[in-house]
């Protein structure tokens, strides 16, 4: 994770102040119901709060006790009774470091995915204000990149906000998935731990028990997060490419926004490139490279090796700050998208009327024509249209094959015949009007 790419919000739940902050506050939960178990000192509970409730831990200090510990935890604890004095040897009793650490890592992926949810939110509130106002904004659709049929922009922005609200979704499912408690003990058994102060911490923390942690919560869940957290990268990347290709010069149908005194080229000063999008598309195979990582982290060896924790120091908070930080980049490009109009009307008109070759085809066929003579005398008009020869409508009136009267064949070149269902996709997406 790098700066440049990150916001603060996202960035503070991997600092290490928070990280010994939520580390403390699952070890004092702890203390707190194993005082009232009867297995520490009350007072000693108190104790703990007491001192270290308000302390922002020397991260210098845990560093330079772990140099000589080589283990973050025990060189935490050690920190903590300096602080906490004699009551800290009440600390961790019957706990293991996984149930820290994994306890913590939990915390910090369930807030880092409400974070990624409330990008969402501002990314579909920007596609829904954009979509109706270019609901009947016509556009030309395309398929392999050459124009097919007519579409309206407002379309294309709905169905990016279909798939935002199905991206919503998988958050909040992953979000609950990864959301779970470990204080088992080792090997998850619960042999020196009572599992009460399990549930007691998962209540404090805002996590669900997990059933069997053998040691450490499995990594199944893990994997699932991340693999949300890809596809819902891939999606931010598909709208990315489609706002790059609509700004290339030779379509420019829509435009990323270009801000008073922004520079597109050192070497050439007409230059206005996408470069929010194309950084999307970068932050989205970021995100995607945490994807196969998590997966190999499910298969530990027996009840807990470590060979998932270098990894997990890296994925977690690289992938969610990075994709944090790519919603709500995509949220602004849409909410300051650029949209030409008339140069969707233009190259809507570009092949003189051939987009309406399949409605022409079908009048056919419903003429009497079978579809394979319908098919073959509209596809070698449109031929020479693509040639340069001439219109279409001009081409299909002269010829004999096509049975239609030029009144009805004009009347298939009508652009609201395709846009008659709007609507209905409309009220599908956003809900009844």
């Amino acid at each position: 994770m790098i700066s440049r790419y990150s916001r603060p919000a996202a960035v503070s739940i991997w600092s290490q102040e928070t990280k010994y902050r939520i580390w403390f506050e699952i070890e004092a939960h702890a203390a707190t119901r194993m005082a009232e178990l009867g297995v520490i000192p009350t007072d000693a509970a108190e104790a703990i709060w007491a001192k270290g409730k308000d302390v922002v831990f020397d991260a210098d200090r845990i560093d330079e006790i772990e140099r000589t510990t080589k283990h973050d935890v025990i060189a935490f604890l050690t920190h903590v009774s300096e602080i906490v004095g004699e009551e800290a040897r009440f600390l961790h009793q019957g706990m293991t470091s996984s149930d820290v650490l994994d306890t913590c890592f939990a915390v910090q992926l369930a807030r880092s995915a409400d974070l990624l949810v409330e990008g969402v939110d501002r990314v579909l509130t920007a596609l829904e204000k954009r979509a109706k106002e270019h609901k009947l904004t016509p556009c030309v659709g395309r398929s392999h990149g050459i124009h097919a049929e007519p579409v309206t922009f407002g379309l294309k922005l709905a169905g990016y906000h279909a798939e935002f609200q199905r991206a919503k979704r998988r958050l909040l499912t992953a979000r609950e998935e990864i959301a779970t408690c470990a204080i088992s003990g080792a090997v998850g058994t619960f042999a020196n731990v009572d599992p009460a102060v399990e549930q007691y911490v998962a209540d404090k923390m805002g996590l669900a028990v997990e059933p069997v942690s053998t040691q450490v919560i499995p990594r199944d869940r893990h994997a699932a997060f991340f693999a949300a957290l890809g596809v819902v990268a891939s999606s931010v990347e598909r709208l990315a490419i489609e706002i790059r290709h609509l700004q290339r010069t030779e379509v420019l149908e829509a435009e990323e926004p270009f801000d008073p005194g922004q520079k597109g080229s050192s070497a050439m000063p007409h230059k206005r490139n996408p470069i929010l999008t194309e950084n999307l598309t970068g932050l989205a195979r970021l995100v995607r490279s945490a994807v196969v990582p998590a997966m190999e982290n499910v298969a530990l060896w027996h009840e807990r090796d470590i060979s998932h924790s270098s990894v997990e120091r890296g994925i977690g908070p690289d992938a969610t700050i990075h994709l944090d930080f790519a919603l709500h980049r995509l949220a602004g490009v849409v909410e300051r998208l650029n949209v030409y109009p008339a140069n969707m009307e233009k190259n809507l008109n570009l092949l003189g009327g051939l987009v309406h070759s399949q409605r022409v085809m079908l009048a056919l066929t419903q003429a009497g024509v079978s579809r394979e003579d319908a098919y073959a005398a509209v596809q070698e008009n449109a031929m020479k249209v693509w040639r340069g020869e001439g219109r279409f409508l001009d081409f299909l009136k002269a010829d004999a094959r096509v049975t239609l009267p030029a009144e009805q064949l004009e009347a298939l070149f009508d652009l609201g015949y395709h846009t008659k269902h709007v609507d209905t996709v409309f009220a599908r997406v956003f809900g009844a009007a």
